[in-house]
């Protein structure tokens, strides 16, 4: 027993790290910086060109330091004007604390237990606040990506968005609200721009806000102004290494029991820790779960409902981890073209948004960008390609689910606008490859622990196969083999039946045709979108398109997955068509009572026909299992109460030498 020991013994003297007494210069922040350690400290000069390069530190002690720290802390100091602001960690490395110089080094998340001291009026001092870091060496535009309440997309603030194209640079902390929506103004804490420039660009940078023009300083070319500008890194060393833990703000898929264990894992580094101790607070309630190994582990559950969770593991009396905003729940795919990425054309649903609504990552086609996002978030829905953009369908569908069925739902947008069938598919010499649509979003479900636990995978795409059926159908049974394969078999696959093939374009039917007989051919379920009125010819408003679509789609997985009622949830599909003389029947698979209304012939068509309607005999005002098609407009036949989006476009059934089909005038 005693060789082991000494094994264990050994391991740890080896992994605790003393520090010897640090080497910098003293700042105006020492102070306020008690019981940290600087790491890195530089004098910034006038202007930069560090892309690609390490900044000239007159400090560095990353090497050293490597994972063991458990919180990060900033100095920034200008002519007199000090500010000191310090967080949980961003990264477990501690060479990511500094100035971000080379590709593909970009933070942009939130920072919880954010603290902050400064001598500049404006700055709101104080600890335990809600922080946003936007570090990257790109440009960036004012784009918001809507993760920061009351940030704006016409300035450059605390919400703004990194671009391909390197050579700027931002290094910006901000304090932010911690809630959205939130009257917490977001505003910078300090910001230091312009270090991946050029030589001849004068570094922009400053305290607070800037009182004018771009509050985070962008463009400011201010560096001349100061005759001192030093910036200083400082970490506090950790007394424990934590390998197992939950992110802020993630969604734990629920299990068969209503709720999920949440693995908590480290290993304690410092011989004073006799104990460590892992409380979880939510729900009305504080769990404390006590270990004494070396080696500990935690697995503490949580149950699915709109409350969130806390999770502070303590050691010598201190927090050393905390995690806010767990919850458990549901996660849904969606995956497609532009009507998938669903933004904002006419309208906003940014009232639809909850913070029991979470994504993760950004459906961004940047591979470099992509990779860099891997963080929880809130749910949006009017912006794309950003962080926790979903779409606006999406929005909707999830927030009645969260309304309806209290539990919080995690959705992943990974739609990219006006691309065909195969820009979708699977490398399958590498499934991950994140040059690759597929592997993009694939990455991010591994990332975010939902991969193999999804509810649902909802696709809207084919507008750009130009109405080539026998590609799309090739494509996508392809893609459905390889999301059955990577997904599960367990997910439920919906399939939106689009409004036109291609966008403008109302009377070619085969594509859509084809994709109404995937329902029987590949076992998914297709949702249709022929009675929106808020179609534009390509994309939807929100009112009459996007919302509409939200709500039936809530209404299907409602019936399918959660229980909820079936009557007038599935769209009018036909069965059969028969023909009597000059009068076509059309049965239809569902009995749910149909009300064919005045005009409806008008939304017919007949090979071979010159006119539309004309050749169609229909009873109009009743109500019964006899049905009529009509399609794309606004007054087609209803089902009294019903959710769905219209009846599914068809054209299959052949009577003599005639083939039925909808005319698609709105």
């Amino acid at each position: 027993m005693r060789r082991p020991a000494a094994v264990v013994l050994t391991l740890l003297a080896a992994s605790l790290v003393v520090l010897p007494t640090p080497a910098s210069a003293a700042t105006a922040c020492d102070a306020a910086a008690a019981g940290f350690t600087p790491v890195l400290q530089l004098d910034l000069p006038e202007r930069a060109n560090y892309l690609n390069t390490t900044p000239p530190y007159s400090l560095d002690r990353t090497a050293e330091i490597g994972p063991n720290f458990d919180r990060v802390g900033y100095c920034l100091e200008l002519d007199g004007q000090w500010v000191w602001t310090a967080m949980e960690p961003f990264s477990t490395d501690a060479r990511r604390i500094g100035l971000p110089t080379r590709p593909g080094e970009i933070v942009r998340q939130r920072v919880g237990d954010l603290d902050v001291r400064s001598n500049v009026p404006g700055v709101t001092e104080g600890t335990g606040q809600s922080g946003y870091l936007e570090m990257w060496p790109n440009q960036y535009a004012k784009t918001a990506s809507a993760q920061v309440a009351n940030a704006s997309a016409a300035t450059y603030d605390a919400d703004d968005s990194p671009t391909t194209t390197l050579g700027y640079g931002s290094f910006q902390v901000s304090q932010v609200g911690p809630t959205r929506p939130s009257t917490v103004p977001a505003k910078p804490v300090f910001a230091i721009n312009t270090f991946t420039q050029s030589d001849t660009s004068l570094l922009s940078l400053g305290i607070g806000a800037r009182p004018t023009a771009d509050p985070d300083w962008t463009f400011a070319d201010n560096a001349a102004q100061y005759t001192q500008r030093r910036l200083t890194a400082y970490v506090r060393t950790s007394i424990v290494t934590l390998t197992e833990s939950p992110q802020d703000r993630q969604l734990i898929p629920r299990d068969a029991s209503g709720g999920a264990a949440v693995p908590v894992a480290g290993r304690i580094t410092d011989p004073r820790v006799k104990s460590v101790q892992l409380k979880v607070i939510g729900n009305g309630k504080t769990d404390v779960y006590t270990s004494a190994s070396r080696q500990f582990r935690f697995t503490p559950r949580i149950t699915a409902g709109l409350h969130e969770y806390t999770f502070e593991l303590l050691a010598l009396g201190r927090v050393v981890a905390r995690r806010d905003g767990i919850v458990s729940g549901d996660a849904y795919v969606v995956q497609g073209q532009s009507n998938a990425e669903a933004s904002m054309y006419n309208g906003a649903a940014s009232g639809e948004e909850s913070p029991y609504l979470r994504s993760f990552g950004s459906p961004v086609s940047d591979p470099t960008i992509s990779a860099a996002d891997r963080v929880w978030g809130y749910a949006t829905g009017d912006v794309s390609r950003q962080s926790g953009s979903v779409g606006q369908w999406a929005i909707r569908m999830g927030r009645q689910l969260v309304d309806k069925y209290k539990v919080p739902i995690a959705l992943i947008n990974g739609a990219h606008g006006g691309q065909p069938i195969s820009f979708f598919q699977r490398n399958d010499a590498n499934p991950d490859d994140i040059a690759t649509n597929y592997g993009r979003l694939r990455q991010r479900l591994v990332a975010a622990g939902i991969m193999g636990h999804l509810r649902g995978v909802l696709w809207y795409q084919g507008e750009s196969d130009n109405d080539n059926a026998a590609v799309h159908v090739s494509g996508f049974t392809s893609l459905l083999q390889d999301w059955r394969s990577d997904f599960g078999t367990t997910p439920k696959y919906y399939v939106y039946q689009v409004r036109t093939s291609p966008c403008g374009n109302s009377t070619s039917t085969s594509l859509r045709e084809a994709q109404r007989e995937m329902g029987d051919t590949l076992g998914v379920t297709v949702l249709s979108t022929t009675g929106l009125s808020g179609h534009d010819g390509c994309h939807y408003a929100y009112a009459g398109g996007y919302r509409d679509m939200g709500d039936h789609a809530y209404a299907v997985l409602a019936r399918d997955l959660y229980g909820g009622p079936s009557a007038g949830v599935a769209p009018p599909n036909p069965r059969s068509v028969t023909a009597s003389g000059l009068q076509l029947t059309v049965q239809l698979r569902s009995t749910d009572p149909l009300t064919v209304e005045e005009g409806v012939a008008a939304d017919f068509r007949v090979d071979g026909c010159c006119g539309h309607g004309d050749i169609c005999r229909l009873p109009t005002g009743q109500a019964g299992t006899t049905a009529v098609r009509s399609a794309n407009r606004s007054d087609c036949p209803h089902l009294p109460g019903s959710s769905a989006c219209g009846p599914v476009d068809h054209e299959r059934h052949r009577n003599r030498s005639a083939d039925l089909h909808p005319s698609d005038q709105d």
